[in-house]
């Protein structure tokens, strides 16, 4: 697992989060072209672990969330 070495990730809330406390992912892509590796992690849980990927892993999240396997 890459450890987020800049200084401070822009996080970017997921489109299907709701702003009244619903289930949230975040991901940081100003960290994609600096790095190639995404962060993602609980936007409830701010000080939370983060989950750290490669784009191609990442865009296979994406698939899958957006896919009707779920």
């Amino acid at each position: 697992m890459a450890k987020d070495t800049s200084p401070s990730p822009r996080w970017v809330k997921s489109s299907y989060s709701t702003q009244n406390g619903g289930s949230c992912v975040e991901w940081a892509p100003s960290n994609v072209t600096a790095t190639g590796i995404v962060p993602v992690r609980d936007s409830k849980c701010t000080d939370g672990p983060t989950l750290m990927v490669s784009a191609d892993a990442f865009a296979g999240l994406v698939s899958l969330a957006r896919s009707a396997a779920l």
